[in-house]
């Protein structure tokens, strides 16, 4: 595959409406990388996919007024009728940035003192709006497993069942994420038990034999699924293998816009027992009751949108970006 010329615009945005890093850092995603600049640009740069065809090389500035996107694939189809503007709005809807996260955040630091004091060093965090039949596969590698190797998990899959959506001698090469239909081939578990996946590789295969059983096709099941409420998606989704609350509750907020989702693990557990609910320190695990009390604690304190707020006090307790947050955000 040949390089061609990007397609390339700027968004203006502040400091407290995005940091990219944190953004991008924050366990929503796992398909971002941290690369260098077109031309020596400086400031925050992240390659990765968005709606599983265009390649971004995304670019915040140091000051964070402005993120600059290139397509890096632009003419992977289509061309003729994707213009500028086609990817300005995409990229601005990936990261939804029609919601301003800086009245969110005064919001909620109204509600709350400990909210407030977190979010002077964790400005700028969204939730992004990710593709569904990524999130799910994703998130079911995420079980009992840390964010680093679940990108390492993530793109081994790619490289095996996805496709090739752009190469460069800087960057390698680029794959999709693979199509349902591929993951419910019969050698796809023992395939992925060998790259590493352990007894995750099951889940995989199961679900998406599930969803070509039960559905014509992905898209069908996609698209069904997003036409449900919160309640009905989440059950939806814990029947099939792999997935159980917490994980359900990750696909709802970040691929299905049920911002009132809280996906509860033992960072947030950790949260609740510290900050909020001392009572649950006498809990040894995390028990269905639990998960629920600390749920609805979160709704009844952030509102409609608490599971945006859960995920910026989800990110301050993650050790990977403590020793930089600071820098990240000015301070």
């Amino acid at each position: 595959m040949t390089a061609i010329k990007a397609i390339s615009g700027t968004i203006e945005t502040n400091a407290r409406e995005l940091n990219l890093t944190l953004t991008l850092k924050s366990g929503q995603a796992f398909r971002w990388r941290p690369c260098s600049g077109s031309g020596g640009s400086s400031g925050s740069v992240w390659v990765g996919v968005v709606d599983n065809r265009f390649v971004f090389r995304l670019t915040q500035s140091p000051d964070k007024q402005h993120i600059t996107y290139e397509v890096l694939n632009a003419d992977i189809e289509d061309r003729d009728v994707r213009d500028d503007q086609y990817f300005r709005e995409l990229i601005a809807h990936y990261l939804r940035l029609d919601v301003s996260a800086s009245d969110l955040y005064d919001k909620w630091s109204q509600s709350d003192a400990n909210f407030a004091a977190i979010a002077v060093h964790m400005k700028g965090i969204r939730i992004m709006r990710q593709n569904l039949i990524e999130t799910l596969f994703s998130f079911i590698c995420s079980s009992n497993n840390n964010i680093s190797r679940i990108e390492t998990m993530i793109e081994r899959m790619c490289q095996k069942y996805g496709h090739v959506l752009y190469e460069s001698p800087e960057l390698g090469s680029i794959h999709s994420f693979p199509d349902v239909r591929h993951l419910a081939e019969d050698s796809v578990a023992a395939e992925l038990k060998r790259l590493g996946f352990g007894y995750r590789s099951k889940y995989i295969e199961s679900t998406a034999k599930a969803i070509c059983h039960e559905y014509d096709s992905p898209l069908q099941w996609a698209t069904t699924l997003q036409a449900m409420p919160y309640s009905e998606a989440k059950d939806a989704l814990t029947r099939l293998p792999g997935v159980g609350p917490k994980v359900a509750d990750c696909i709802a907020l970040m691929a299905l816009g049920h911002l009132q989702a809280i996906p509860v693990d033992i960072h947030v557990l950790k949260i609740a027992r510290n900050q909020y609910l001392p009572h649950l320190k006498k809990n040894k695990t995390l028990t269905h009751r639990a998960y629920n009390e600390i749920a609805d604690f979160f709704r009844s304190t952030f509102g409609e949108s608490a599971g945006w707020a859960q995920a910026v006090l989800f990110c301050a307790d993650l050790k990977p970006l403590k020793p930089s947050m600071n820098a990240m955000n000015g301070q």
